[in-house]
């Protein structure tokens, strides 16, 4: 069995995509508001459950999670983890798990800025 060289195969150029563009931060005073609202939503649905219990069927839940879904893309702006958040509110006994903190804390995650700004009022005086 003799051993014959094989050709050389060259890798395929490929062409590097710019990395994409950084979301737009999101001010901590939203982001303490948009949890505020999550959470909120979150317990309504688990402490009104038994009203609540049909899902789809329940009208109550439906404008809930139709507000909710609303202030939290104006608060924080629109993210892809939220419409399964949706979505899953339609669901009977799954609207007990608190989806809705959860997709603000995805939604959210390494978009808050830090505020390095001093607090308001008078400059001390250097004397």
């Amino acid at each position: 069995m003799s051993q014959t060289p094989s050709p050389s195969v060259e890798e395929p150029h490929v062409e590097r995509l710019e990395p994409r563009e950084a979301r737009r931060p999101i001010m901590p005073g939203r982001h303490r508001t948009a949890l505020f609202v999550a959470m909120a939503a979150d317990a309504i649905q688990w402490v009104l459950g038994p009203m609540l219990i049909w899902g789809a069927a329940s009208p109550l839940d439906d404008v809930l999670d139709v507000v909710v879904a609303f202030v939290l893309i104006r608060l924080i702006g629109f993210h892809w983890v939220l419409m399964p958040a949706f979505v899953t509110k339609i669901i009977p006994f799954v609207d007990l798990v608190p989806t809705w903190t959860a997709a603000v804390w995805l939604a959210t995650r390494g978009r808050v800025t830090k505020t390095d700004e001093p607090a308001a009022g008078p400059a001390p005086r250097a004397d």
